[in-house]
């Protein structure tokens, strides 16, 4: 797919994201829209999958390790076919299958559960390891957040990671800068980010603008050809990224639009929509 051709992918699963949001009033619409991008690359260029068969044993895996933003996994899924885009307004719903945290046992697409800050990328590591062991080649890709990197078991996991030299595993940060409590580096710091994965034996991007597919495009290309060791993709995004009113504020982190809100939000990727179609 060209770039244009995933930019306008991801306009949708950001409307899915926040019809999901506001259908639920409740939820994580800041983090999920920082990561639309990243979500829309891995699913429709970078990763080895099937829709029609989700659990093929060669596909490649992802876990949501920050599942707080599931609204923007579940969007994502839902726009590559796995199941459908009416889905999405059930979000949080008693009897959904689209709950307020992944769940391997009821979504399909997801490979593991997750929503307990900091044990995702230990899962991830599980599955590296387990392809290894088998001789298998998928990869593994986990999408962490920078607040969520406070916590400690990301770094037992990262130093068993680069300990065992698990370079079919890829470990992705959406430094956007916010977190619940505010900015990151005023919470309690986690810089410099990509220092400390170099200290665990990390393969580390950065990526300047990881809302630009092009960029992307570049670090997963990358990622993809190194050896020996796992890699980090560092990337810097825009918290409530296309949303006019959300972008770089720290109010959406976890809360629902109201329907004046709603309206606004939608008309806003409804023209950046329109704007990628004139290109």
């Amino acid at each position: 797919m060209t770039d244009l051709e995933l930019q306008k992918i991801a306009v949708e699963v950001r409307k899915g994201i926040i019809t999901g949001v506001h259908s639920a009033k409740a939820g994580h619409p800041g983090g999920s829209l920082s990561a639309a991008d990243v979500f829309t690359y891995l699913y429709f260029e970078e990763m080895n999958i099937d829709p029609k068969n989700p659990k093929k044993p060669d596909r490649d895996r992802f876990v949501l390790s920050k599942g707080h933003t599931a609204p923007g996994l579940y969007s994502v899924l839902a726009n590559r076919g796995y199941f459908p885009v009416e889905d999405l307004p059930t979000l949080r719903h008693v009897g959904s299958h689209l709950q307020g945290h992944p769940c391997i046992q009821h979504t399909p697409g997801v490979d593991a559960s997750s929503g307990s800050l900091g044990q995702g990328i230990s899962i991830a590591v599980g599955m590296a390891l387990s392809a290894k062991m088998s001789n298998e080649n998928y990869r593994v890709y986990t999408l962490l957040g920078d607040g969520e990197i406070q916590e400690g078991q990301v770094w037992e996991a990262s130093m068993f990671a680069g300990h065992r030299k698990l370079d079919n595993l890829c470990v992705i940060v959406d430094n956007n800068g916010l977190q619940i409590d505010g900015a990151v580096d005023e919470v309690c710091s986690p810089y410099p980010i990509d220092e400390k994965f170099k200290a665990f034996n990390f393969h580390v991007i950065c990526v300047e603008d990881g809302n630009d597919m092009a960029s992307l495009r570049c670090a997963f290309d990358e990622a993809k050809h190194t050896k020996g060791m796992p890699t980090a993709i560092v990337m810097k995004t825009l918290k409530g990224k296309g949303v006019s009113f959300m972008e770089n504020a720290v109010d959406w982190h976890g809360k629902a639009p109201n329907d004046e809100e709603y309206e606004v939000a939608m008309e806003d990727l409804r023209k950046a929509g329109e704007a990628l179609c004139q290109k």
